[in-house]
């Protein structure tokens, strides 16, 4: 939703609600950090589970937000947007990379006679 607009009904509903979902998944995140904290004496393969469990139910809380919502429509939209892109061919690619590597060649060498001009200029003044 743009800002300015109306919200309307449900969607204030679950607006008003975002911030307890919210305050929900930072309480879940506090609990995976203390806990693993607290229970560092039991083995770490039950730990990382239960740090593992807790992230992804924080996640999925997270996902019923306003702002969750918007991020799964803008990963849609950048799917759909991959799918138009017209990628190079492969000889295309090694072309470009050749290009690529000659220049940066070309242009290394080119500082590396400056720098050495330059440092033998400077020899030349000092002494």
């Amino acid at each position: 939703m743009k800002p300015g607009s109306v919200k309307h009904g449900a969607e204030v509903q679950q607006t008003r609600h975002d911030g307890l979902k919210w305050a929900a998944v930072v309480a879940l995140l506090v609990v995976a950090v203390v806990g693993n904290t607290y229970f560092a004496d039991i083995g770490l393969l039950y730990r990382v589970l239960g740090v593992v469990v807790l992230c992804v139910i924080a996640g999925l809380i997270a996902l019923t937000t306003t702002k969750g919502r918007d991020l799964v429509e803008l990963a849609r939209s950048a799917k759909k947007e991959i799918q138009r892109v017209v990628w190079p061919t492969r000889p295309e690619t090694i072309q470009t990379t050749a290009i690529v590597l000659v220049a940066v060649l070309v242009v290394g060498l080119m500082l590396w006679l400056i720098d050495t001009l330059l440092g033998w200029a400077m020899s030349g003044v000092i002494g």
